[in-house]
Order: C-alpha cells, then sequence, then structure tokens
C-alpha cells in the first residue's frame, strides 16, 4: 500500500514539473516578446519590467498571499502541490534568464505564447495543480458556484492588464490581452475534467468528465 502510494506521489511530482515547463516555456516567449500575461505570472512580469526587478523573485513574493488563502480555502495537499509549482517555475525562469537574449515579435508572444501557457496550466489543473493567483481563485469560484474557470480567469487577467498599461504600453498590451483570450479559451476547453480539490482527508478527487477515473491530489 504505501509502495502504491509513493509510486502516485512520484508520479504527481512528475506531472507537476511537466506542466510548469510547458509554462515556463510560455514565460520565456512572453518575455522575449516583451508583453506581458494575467494571474500572478502576469503581474510579476509587469513587476519587473517596470521595477527591473528579477520576474523568478518577483513571482514567488507576489503569491504568498495566495499560499494562506488557498490553506484554508482548498486544503493543504493542493496549496503543497501549488507551492512546488511556483517554486519549480521560479527556478525554471531563473535558467531560462541565461539563455542567450533574443526578442521576438508581440503577435508571436500572444499567440504561441498564449497557446504553451494555455495548455501547460490546464495540465496542471488536470492534475490538482496550480500556479497561485487567480489559478486559485478561478478553482475556488467552481468549486462553490460551478463558474467557468477559464471565463473567472478572463475577467481577474483582464484587471491586470488593464494595470500594465503603464509598465508596457498601450500596443504591447492589446497583444498581451491576446494572450488571454487564447489562454482562456484553451483552459474553458478542458474545464469539465479539472481536478477540482476538495477540503478533506480523502486522497482522490473524481473527475467529473471521466466518471470511475480518479487522480490523486498532492
Amino acid at each position: 500500500m504505501k509502495t502504491n502510494e509513493l509510486q502516485q506521489g512520484m508520479q504527481q511530482i512528475l506531472k507537476v514539473l511537466l506542466g510548469t515547463l510547458i509554462v515556463s516555456l510560455g514565460v520565456l516567449i512572453l518575455k522575449r516578446s516583451e508583453i506581458t500575461t494575467g494571474g500572478t505570472v502576469g503581474l510579476s512580469l509587469s513587476l519587473s519590467y517596470w521595477l527591473g526587478s528579477s520576474f523568478p523573485l518577483t513571482y514567488c513574493l507576489v503569491n504568498i498571499p495566495f499560499y494562506v488563502l488557498s490553506l484554508f480555502k482548498m486544503g493543504w495537499r493542493f496549496t503543497a502541490s501549488t507551492l512546488f509549482a511556483v517554486s519549480s517555475l521560479s527556478l525554471m525562469s531563473a535558467a531560462a534568464a541565461r539563455l542567450p537574449q533574443f526578442v521576438l515579435p508581440g503577435w508571436f508572444g500572444a499567440i504561441i505564447g498564449g497557446c504553451i501557457m494555455g495548455l501547460g496550466m490546464s495540465y496542471l489543473f488536470l492534475n490538482g495543480s496550480s500556479l497561485g493567483g487567480s489559478n486559485i481563485l478561478a478553482l475556488m469560484f467552481q468549486k462553490k458556484f460551478g463558474w467557468n474557470p477559464g471565463k473567472v480567469m478572463f475577467v481577474l487577467d483582464g484587471l491586470i492588464i488593464a494595470g500594465s498599461f503603464y509598465s508596457i504600453g498601450l500596443f504591447k498590451s492589446i497583444y498581451s490581452i491576446a494572450s488571454i483570450v487564447i489562454l482562456s479559451y484553451l483552459i474553458s476547453l478542458f474545464k469539465s475534467r479539472f481536478a477540482v480539490p476538495v477540503k478533506a482527508p480523502a486522497r482522490t478527487a473524481v473527475l467529473p468528465a471521466a466518471e470511475g477515473f480518479t487522480t490523486t491530489i498532492l
């Protein structure tokens, strides 16, 4: 029994690492396009552009209040998985910063970056994890009210983009909005399969779109 639980735990860790690796590629594309996106990722990008600070450090600091919220509303397993995902993304982004510098056009960042981040976040959601911030709020609203997490994130992310006009300018903000539309659409496609965490000692949660199939919540 313990061996099986250990295997499930290792599988969950690998899944979270894969999801954050996908998202980190999307973040790299956004940074090289000098645009932003929504959520704490977008907020941290905007702050790093404005303050000239390190994205990984800014991202970790911005997420601290959401860890507390997640712990009380979503349970310790989901919070631990989210903390691991955020830490992994920060480390991967720090490593990516050492790559040779290059610039990508804004439209490329909006389309390709938005698609990659949408797929990466959806994969994390499917495996009972998130990247903090608006991800946590979106899953909370889905759990309590049944709201579409993609639409919730679109509204929250739009507010973040509106506040980023000063740091990135009007045209790049338009590209950023396009990336959010793409990201939110992809998340909405997978919403019925998300493993919504339940604050309980149970070790599994049933995916509503696949009756009888369960996924372990770390």
